[in-house]
């Protein structure tokens, strides 16, 4: 019996499974096996086997020779005028050239692009106009953001056509006299006619510009913190008593003659500038213009030098008022153009005389224009308007200290370009008339 039950056991199926799991828990173990190697090796092992530890040397190489060589590119483009001139030049023109400084400037030149300087959103009112016009080009050419505002009275879509279709560019048919809101950054303050032809065609109009459009630009500069700069006039010296006119002097003005919308009206928009200054912490300039001449006036201002370049070219008498001998300085908008800014980016508040300090008499302004357009051409005398002040010099000391600046150029050399463009602009004129 006993016989039979033990063989009935060993041949059991389920027995005999029993005792083979048994068997292998007691003999194999995974886990125990997994375990057996500590986190250390097990990571080493990972990193050989996987070839990791090739890729960990080459990142620490590469991070080595980056901090290695950044302090030595630093040292190099602060003291070599040429590596600086080259970063100057990928700055502003995004290009690359390796020159005589070869693969080193190159890179080096690379470095500074992400200190660039900021791009502005600038607005200039009467944008489209003689002066703002060359303006926006020159803040558009160092590539900042411009909005010009403009009701066309004076100014001409010609003068800024040219930047039609450009993203950085934007034109607003609008009038200062009422309100405007937008968002900038500085805002250049040049709406309003500047000859006596101009503002004497509307006074009442003239003195609004200068009062109610200046005191709304003000309060946009106040609301958006923007930089506000007034184009203020020589004429707020009126005829003045003191020769050369320094920022000092507080002029000689009529304040009921024929030309006091104009005059006043700037005297005006000045206090208003300074008591905004004053009053609500606006951050503002003064630029005090003197005659500025150049491609883009407008042909028949009544301004003696339009009126000469344009009566000589179509062959009509130079009209002289009064027996000439009155003065006047004259300088080239580019000039001007550059003390604007100049005076918009430093720190010094003006008024600023914006000016060319030389000194010509009509009748010597006359003889120039001659001498470069026509020879042949007749002097004619008329009687002088009101008003006309006798001299006119700018001193120019307070722009050279504190603005360094100063105009370049020259009557002899910036006349033939106001010519060049007056020719061309009569000739279209007279062409068109010619269709009709």
């Amino acid at each position: 019996m006993q016989t039979m039950k033990q063989l009935h056991k060993q041949s059991s199926p389920v027995s005999h499974l029993r005792d083979i799991e048994m068997n292998q828990h007691h003999t194999y173990s995974p886990k125990a096996h997994k375990h057996s190697r500590s986190l250390l090796q097990r990571s080493i092992h990972y990193i050989i086997k996987e070839q990791r530890l090739l890729f960990i040397l080459v990142g620490i190489l590469i991070t080595s020779a980056f901090f290695i060589m950044q302090p030595t590119l630093s040292r190099l483009s602060h003291s070599d005028p040429r590596l600086l001139s080259s970063v100057s030049v990928l700055d502003h023109e995004g290009v690359s050239s390796y020159g005589d400084t070869g693969m080193m400037t190159a890179a080096i030149r690379r470095v500074p692009v992400g200190i660039r300087r900021k791009r502005l959103r600038i607005v200039v009112t009467g944008g489209a106009g003689f002066v703002g016009s060359h303006l926006v080009d020159k803040l558009i050419g160092r590539g900042d953001e411009v909005i010009v505002i403009d009701n066309f009275f004076t100014g001409r879509k010609e003068n800024v056509m040219h930047h039609f279709g450009d993203s950085r560019f934007e034109l607003i048919r609008h009038d200062v006299v009422e309100p405007i809101l937008l968002e900038v950054d500085q805002i250049y303050h040049l709406a309003c006619p500047a000859s006596p032809v101009h503002y004497k065609y509307n006074p009442v109009k003239t003195i609004k510009t200068n009062v109610m459009g200046t005191l709304n630009m003000l309060g946009l500069a106040k609301r958006i913190g923007a930089r506000f700069l007034l184009t203020s006039t020589s004429e707020v010296y009126g005829d003045p008593l003191e020769h050369p006119q320094k920022e000092t002097y507080w002029g000689n003005v009529n304040p009921i003659g024929v030309r006091s919308c104009y005059d006043e009206g700037k005297r005006t928009a000045e206090t208003l500038t300074m008591d905004y200054h004053r009053g609500a912490d606006v951050e503002v300039r003064i630029a005090r213009i003197f005659n500025t001449y150049g491609p883009r006036m407008c042909l028949d201002d009544g301004r003696v030098v339009s009126n000469f370049v344009a009566q000589a070219i179509r062959k009509q008498p130079l009209t002289v008022y009064g027996d000439g001998k009155q003065t006047r300085s004259f300088q080239y908008v580019a000039d001007l153009v550059n003390g604007l800014m100049a005076l918009m980016e430093g720190e010094h508040i003006g008024p600023f005389n914006l000016g060319n300090p030389g000194e010509f008499t009509m009748l010597e302004l006359a003889q120039v224009v001659k001498e470069t357009i026509d020879p042949s051409a007749v002097i004619e005398f008329r009687e002088n308007t009101a008003d006309d002040p006798h001299k006119r010099k700018p001193d120019i000391s307070k722009a050279k200290d504190l603005l360094n600046w100063e105009p370049k150029v020259p009557l002899w050399e910036g006349l033939p370009l106001m010519v060049s463009d007056f020719q061309n602009r009569i000739l279209n004129e007279e062409e068109g008339k010619g269709q009709k």
